[in-house]
């Protein structure tokens, strides 16, 4: 027999963002002795939840090979900074219209179900995608159409995807798949682009399209095959007037919310370009070809996921200030990668900025899950993903514009610096806004390290 969890108990949000999520140990005399040491795979003890992490990981290799792939051929088929910049912004611009509805029809519906229909749709989409180049007929309008109907779906997928979590593994365990999540997706992002580059020197972009859609048959599978009895479903909200008012109303109360939300949205707008400068330093600075970059976008998976791992063993929510430091740290190191002499120094360098990329990107994205309540949860993440990832349709085009105008290193050193004295003015905006003393920032800082 599964026990349910009561709808809203999970973590209840407290003003500093520390809210513990392991219950504790009363009425021992000795609890820290006996507490367990923590594992950092202790999320895969649930049958549902590995389903749906192995599933996870072939796909999300598939899909990681495709954004290769689809960035090589734009480039094979316009040489544009500019263009790559567009098929960005197509991916990602649907987030902006779709997140929000994704999220409430988290909220109302069987998120296991919807999955399955999200996924399936992505994968015909790179079906498509991948026999048009492989018949050698596809054209950059077939890129564009097929790059922002895959957005359509991944915007109301994301969410769904997103809130499932807590249901497969519970409150108490929630943290824990929250980083193995990011493991998982960096891990695959490892494997993927160096998967592509090989597929694509070996066999041609197209290949790597029809590898993804055969990958998504594996997260399908998974989804299928999980005992239904032993999910932690949420109560189901009815369809009303105003949901989404109430969300956005919800998080505007809530500076904790605000802040991650501020910062996911200006480093996930002009930070969180990889795929377009990455892939132009490779061929227009250094002079390589596809397999070249495959190992720069899997040098920045190492660092990732090198940072998600370290994840793995939080217990607490992040700080805010803890957030902030994350948010610098990225920019200087996104900074440092961009002013790389070489090939050989630009890969090494990728490798801290992806470290600090993920650390921040985990750290904002368990801010957010783990402050919220389950009747909510979907609605909020699906506004967290309008913020994480709604400005890429305005930031990817930018920084392909200035790449092209100034040189690619400035594509990736401009984003780094706006990253850098945007997170300065919001953090000392909100500070202001809360009259905050310079012993609450110790005291976040302390717990952070907690």
């Amino acid at each position: 027999m599964t026990t349910m969890p009561i709808v809203g108990s999970e973590i209840p949000p407290t003003e500093a963002g520390d809210a513990p999520v392991v219950p504790s140990h009363e009425g021992s005399t000795n609890s820290a002795a006996r507490r367990p040491r923590p594992n950092p795979l202790r999320s895969l003890r649930v049958r549902n939840y590995r389903l749906y992490a192995s599933g996870q990981l072939i796909s999300l290799t598939g899909t990681w090979a495709q954004r290769v792939a689809q960035d090589w051929l734009v480039l094979q088929l316009t040489n544009s900074g500019t263009a790559l910049g567009i098929v960005t912004a197509l991916q990602f611009g649907p987030t902006l219209i779709l997140s929000m509805y994704g999220g409430a029809l988290a909220d109302r519906g069987t998120k296991r179900k919807l999955l399955m229909i999200t996924q399936a749709a992505m994968g015909l989409v790179a079906l498509i995608l991948g026999l048009l180049d492989v018949c050698g007929v596809v054209k950059l309008w077939h890129v564009f159409a097929l790059a922002a109907l895959l957005g359509v779906f991944s915007a109301i997928d994301t969410p769904i995807r997103q809130s499932f979590v807590s249901e497969m593994v519970g409150p108490v365990d929630l943290p824990n798949a929250v980083a193995l999540n990011a493991t998982t997706f960096n891990l695959a992002r490892i494997v993927g682009p160096a998967m592509a580059g090989v597929v694509i020197t070996a066999v041609g972009t197209g290949w790597a399209f029809i590898g993804n859609a055969a990958s998504t048959l594996a997260v399908v599978t998974g989804l299928a095959l999980m005992r239904t009895a032993e999910l932690y479903p949420s109560k189901p909200v009815d369809r009303a007037p105003g949901q989404y008012r109430a969300a956005v109303d919800y998080v505007r109360r809530r500076w904790d919310l605000v802040l991650p939300m501020a910062l996911a949205f200006l480093i996930g707008t002009f930070g969180f370009n990889f795929q377009i400068t990455i892939a132009l330093i490779a061929k227009q600075v250094f002079h390589r070809g596809a397999d070249a970059y495959g190992l720069l976008s899997t040098a920045l998976a190492i660092g990732a996921t090198i940072g998600a791992l370290g994840g793995t063993l939080r217990r607490k929510r992040p700080s805010m200030t803890f957030l902030m430091a994350a948010a610098i740290a990225f920019s200087l190191t996104e900074i440092a990668t961009g002013l790389g002499p070489n090939y050989l120094s630009t890969g090494l360098l990728l490798i801290p900025a992806g470290l600090t990329m993920l650390v921040f990107a985990q750290a904002a994205n368990a801010a957010v899950q783990l402050g919220v309540d389950a009747t909510m949860r979907g609605r909020v993440m699906g506004l967290y993903i309008i913020c994480f990832m709604g400005g890429t349709p305005f930031g990817a085009p930018v920084v392909g514009i200035v790449a092209e105008s100034f040189g690619p290193r400035w594509g990736m050193i401009g984003g780094g610096l706006i990253c850098l004295f945007g997170t300065i003015a919001i953090g000392a905006y909100l500070m202001h806004r809360r009259q905050a003393h310079v012993s609450d920032l110790f005291r976040g800082l302390e717990l952070s390290r907690a």
